[in-house]
Order: structure tokens, then C-alpha cells, then sequence
């Protein structure tokens, strides 16, 4: 966890060693993210939180200031999970292998469904909000760095600003979820691999690849 998420999540109150402390307070996480992915943030309460681990309320206090550090807690070392993975472009198929990472990146987000409560809390979190700007920023330079790789061999367009490719990449994998839930329709990512290679690689340029 970075010296920044540290600061997110706070000192707790309280630090487990037992084993039956560290089983309720384990409770407690998980009943947070049963109850935050849910009802959403703001309709969850700490007393829901405890109800629904069977434990006392006085119990969630005493292993969390709030139900804010119990959200950071479950988040923490995962901020980059919920953001588009780096594409990975050396490869004789890039299509097929950016479809692959594009499957590997929504199992990760459905495993926790944390990403679902990020947009209510990101508004209104200015610390959170910050952390993820910076991780937002972190990525992008790393996917651009890869496209100016690829454009130093002349591999892609010639006439687009790679800085907004790599920008462009990132609002669409970190979106895709919205279209699946507002059509019903499952996310084809060999398609979405397919709309982003278009989207680097010149036509003729993907099918030497492929050759190679």
C-alpha cells in the first residue's frame, strides 16, 4: 500500500491478534462490501454494517472509526484494479491478447463489485478523488509510453495525438461495465480489443503483424 492509500484508511482504533477478534472484524468487511455494493454508500450505515455481521454496534467501533475506513480498507492495494489494465502490444496477434487482459480485468472488478460504489463516494471524497487521479495518471503514462514504442517503429498512425489515444483506451475499458448493465448484453472484448487496435494500428500495419 502506498504512503498515500495509508493515509486514506486512517490508524484504526483497534488491531486484532486473536484469532476470534480477527474472525469479527473479518465479519465486518465482508458485511461492508455485501452492504456498500448493495444499498450504495450513503444508504449504508456502521449500524447496518453490524447488524448484518451479527455483532454489536459498539463492536464496529471498536475496530473502525467509521464506515468510510472500513470502504478504504477494503480497497486498499486494489485502486488500480478498478482502472484499465495496461495493454500489452508485442505480441503477433495484439487483438487476441488485449481481449484476454480485457476478460482478466472484469473478473477482477465483478470478484469485489467495489467499482460499483466508487462513483458515489469519488464526488464527495476529495482524498479518495485524489488518490484515484493520481492512479488515473500513473497508467496513462504507462499505456502512452507503449504507444510512443510503438510509433518510434512506426507501427502507428501518423496523424493522431497518441496522448489522447491512451486517454481514449482508458475511458473505454474503465466504462465498459456501464454499457453491459444499461444493455443487458454481456461485453464481447475481442470486439473491444479489436475497436482498440483499430484505434493504434494502421489496417496494413496489424496485418504485418500478424504475418510476422
Amino acid at each position: 500500500m502506498s504512503e498515500r492509500e495509508d493515509q486514506l484508511v486512517g490508524e484504526f482504533p483497534f488491531i486484532p491478534r486473536q484469532e476470534r477478534a480477527q474472525q469479527k472484524r473479518n465479519a465486518l468487511l465482508e458485511s461492508g462490501r455485501i452492504l456498500f455494493t448493495t444499498k450504495g454508500y450513503e444508504h449504508t450505515t456502521a449500524k447496518d454494517i453490524a447488524a448484518h455481521a451479527r455483532v454489536a454496534v459498539g463492536t464496529f467501533y471498536r475496530y473502525f472509526s467509521d464506515k468510510r475506513q472500513l470502504l478504504m480498507s477494503l480497497m486498499e492495494d486494489k485502486i488500480d484494479n478498478f482502472l484499465a489494465p495496461e495493454p500489452y502490444w508485442h505480441s503477433s496477434d495484439p487483438e487476441s491478447l488485449i481481449a484476454s487482459l480485457l476478460e482478466t480485468h472484469e473478473k477482477r472488478l465483478h470478484q469485489s463489485e467495489l467499482y460499483r460504489v466508487l462513483p458515489e463516494i469519488v464526488s464527495k471524497d476529495i482524498e479518495l478523488a485524489e488518490v484515484m487521479k493520481t492512479a488515473r495518471k500513473r497508467i496513462h503514462a504507462r499505456i502512452l509510453y507503449g504507444l510512443k514504442q510503438l510509433a518510434e517503429k512506426e507501427l502507428t498512425w501518423t496523424d493522431l495525438d497518441l496522448d489522447m489515444v491512451a486517454w481514449t483506451i482508458m475511458v473505454l475499458v474503465e466504462h465498459e461495465h456501464e454499457k453491459e448493465e444499461q444493455t443487458g448484453n454481456s461485453i464481447n472484448h475481442q470486439e473491444m480489443a479489436k475497436v482498440i487496435c483499430r484505434m493504434v494500428f494502421p489496417p496494413d500495419i496489424l496485418e504485418k503483424i500478424r504475418e510476422k
